[in-house]
């Protein structure tokens, strides 16, 4: 038999008849004796080296929870539930250490494992300061902060210079030269964002992303940030590109509100998985810490639940036969107490003034009342006993100057088990003068039923729609001093159901809202002239911009599916652009803070508002002249693309001829379509209409 190859490979050692070979001896693989090696384990084994664990590995999920109650094992139990209901929220706890002294009572502080870093570094950063109650407050670190600390040089150097970041300028809307307002687009159930300037000629788009927001989107006051909603929380924009600013974890939180100066923000979750009750928190915006929360209410209130003073030192919310008035920075109440005010039912901060009103129903044989209370003092200023009330309504002047209570009233009131049914109903308009000496109150009754209040927010006027609905009408009053308001105008059988001010007063847009209406009418209340009237079919708001310059009407798609869109319109009722979007669901004008001119300075510049017409008119020539310019060029660029592209296409067309001649037999087709001797001519009438007219 011939051998094989491998055969021949595999004797080339062949071992001696007597020697035996034992194979189940294991080989031998130590170094021989003297040897050295020279290759080191960074070199032979580099990759797994990055994975060899660490002493320290773990401890960067871990964090230390001092300034913790110290309790003894019977109230133990208790502590740890606090504990994992403030801490759990920021991740799952993996592992938790309670050390205790020899007596059993815990030491003050605690361990929290965390599954990993970023959970353990969240929690720090939100509860570090925070306090539990009155004599504790938490002080919370990262396990490793206690090595870094320890490991400080003796010797101090001086740090490095670290390159310089220019910070975003988060009022950089209002240095636009032509001061341009800005606005946001909801499209689809609002999760695409736009926003826009409204420049002219044509708007231009500053932003655009998609997903920017789960649900909605809204400014602050004073249109510093854009708030939207996400599956975990509230993110705050800002900036000339809006990067985020701030973010607040919140699950699943579905309303904001917040402070008039921008300082804090409150947040309620009505069904968000936080480990706890505190679905109402309020954060402070600028750090993003949270500054104290609260437990969701027991009953069902309008939002926001809390109101805010016009300088954010006071917030406040309704409670039972009570109200609760905390002050900030503390977050805690105002004198550590309530007020009591039994039968309370609704109040509201005055927009100008650290004054609050509130009404008080009534009760048996004791009236209903309206009182305005001065903070901090406590100070009742002026009061007033209502008879036969059912409901009142608080409506503040945006200016502050004026107060209108609306009071509805009955004649006749019939009571079963657990309902009351009024009848008789009439209407009364309280007005409290807030400038004058011991503010006066003027009454105003209507008889009919009221449908809308709204007052003008710079100016002395307010107007009324009352009446049923077959017969609507519009009244509108002067408040005067020393004297009852008086009737100005009254607009019989209107078809409108809102009142949409102006913010700079003087003009007002009456509209009828719904998926039935849609009519409008542009007034000037110097005069009562009616500038403009219109419609936009099935409108579902009306939004102002900040100046009074322009109005929006808009077809959200939440409330219908068809002609979705808004209109832009000028104060005089003249259309100025038409927009339909697909999905289009919100539309926000972007807020501006308050002027810094004085009152004179106004008024200066009101008086010589000529000089500058001159200065407007030359600019908008030029930005017309720009536009039309702009659209020449672009018109001679297509059309040069046009004819580049046409002799491009005769071209071809002329080197393809003989391959059009060889396949059709060289009969040359081409001029077929212009002959004359070959085209047909064929005339075709059509009847359009026939008249008659008859001639004496």
């Amino acid at each position: 038999m011939a051998k094989k190859k491998g055969d021949e490979k595999v004797n080339q050692n062949p071992q001696s008849d007597n020697e035996e070979q034992n194979f189940d001896e294991e080989p031998n693989f130590d170094d021989p004796e003297g040897f050295v090696d020279d290759i080191t384990d960074e070199e032979l084994l580099a990759d797994l080296l990055e994975k060899k664990p660490k002493e320290s590995d773990g401890y960067e999920n871990v964090i230390i929870v001092d300034g913790c109650p110290q309790v003894g094992p019977e109230r133990l139990e208790k502590l740890q539930s606090v504990i994992n209901k403030i801490f759990s929220k920021f991740g799952k706890i993996v592992n938790e250490y309670y050390p205790t002294t020899e007596t059993g009572v815990t030491t003050g502080y605690i361990f929290l494992e965390y599954s990993n870093p970023q959970n353990a570094a969240e929690a720090v950063q939100a509860t570090n300061n925070c306090k539990l109650d009155k004599q504790h407050t938490f002080l919370v670190n990262l396990f490793t902060d206690f090595k870094k600390y320890a490991e400080i040089p003796k010797e101090w150097e001086p740090p490095s210079p670290q390159p310089f970041k220019v910070q975003s300028d988060l009022q950089w809307y209002l240095m636009d030269p032509d001061a341009y307002d800005q606005f946001l687009v909801g499209i689809g159930t609002g999760v695409a964002l736009q926003v826009w300037q409204n420049a002219l000629p044509e708007p231009v788009i500053l932003q655009e992303r998609p997903n920017w927001t789960e649900t909605y989107a809204v400014w602050s006051p004073l249109g510093t940030y854009l708030a939207t909603f996400h599956w975990r929380g509230v993110a705050l924009w800002a900036g000339p590109k809006f990067s985020q600013f701030q973010k607040f974890y919140h699950p699943e939180a579905r309303f904001i509100s917040f402070s008039p100066c921008e300082n804090y923000i409150v947040t309620f979750s009505p069904s968000g998985d936080r480990g706890d009750d505190k679905k109402l928190i309020i954060w402070d915006i600028r750090t993003g810490q949270e500054k104290r929360s609260f437990p969701p209410p027991d009953e069902y209130v309008t939002w926001p639940i809390f109101r805010w003073s016009k300088d954010d030192k006071f917030f406040a919310r309704l409670g039972p036969d009570m109200l609760s008035v905390y002050e900030t920075p503390s977050f805690g109440l105002l004198d550590k107490k309530s007020i009591k005010i039994p039968g309370i039912r609704d109040f509201c901060w005055s927009p100008s003034d650290n004054t609050l009103a509130y009404w008080v129903a009534e009760d048996k044989d004791v009236p209903a009342r309206v009182t305005l209370l001065e903070l901090p003092n406590r100070t009742e200023i002026r009061s007033k006993n209502l008879f036969s009330v059912a409901d009142c309504k608080i409506h503040w002047q945006k200016s502050g100057d004026y107060l209108c209570v609306k009071v509805d009233r009955y004649s006749k009131v019939k009571k079963d088990k657990n309902e009351i049914k009024y009848s008789g109903m009439y209407y009364n308009f309280e007005i409290f003068h807030m400038r004058e000496k011991e503010i006066p109150v003027d009454s105003v009754e209507i008889k009919e039923p009221i449908q809308a209040f709204a007052w003008e927010p710079i100016g002395v006027k307010f107007s009324i729609i009352h009446g049923d609905t077959a017969n609507t009408c519009i009244s509108f009053y002067q408040v005067n001093t020393g004297q009852a308001p008086t009737l100005l105008k009254k607009f019989e059988r209107t078809p409108f159901n809102h009142l949409f001010w102006s913010p700079m007063g003087q003009f007002i847009v009456l509209a009828n809202l719904g998926l039935t209406g849609g009519a409008l009418e542009f007034l000037d209340t110097n005069d009562f002239t009616i500038m403009n009237v219109s419609d936009h079919y099935q409108m579902s708001g009306i939004e102002w911009d900040p100046t009074g310059r322009y109005v929006v009407t808009g077809v959200s798609s939440l409330k219908c599916k068809m002609d979705c869109g808004y209109y832009l319109w000028s104060f005089q009722g003249k259309i100025l652009r038409r927009v339909m979007k697909e999905g289009f669901a919100q539309f926000l004008w972007r807020p501006r803070p308050p002027t810094l001119l004085s009152e004179k300075q106004q008024k200066d510049i009101k008086k010589n508002l000529k000089k500058y017409y001159s200065q407007f008119e030359s600019k908008d020539r030029m930005r017309s002249s720009k536009a039309s310019k702009e659209l020449v060029a672009k018109r001679t660029e297509q059309m040069k693309k046009h004819v580049e592209y046409r002799e491009q296409k005769t071209l071809e067309w002329a080197e393809q001829k003989p391959r059009r001649l060889e396949l059709r037999n060289y009969v040359d087709t081409d001029g077929l379509d212009t002959d004359g001797v070959n085209s047909v001519e064929e005339v075709v009438e059509f009847f359009i209409k026939e008249e008659q007219t008859v001639v004496e």
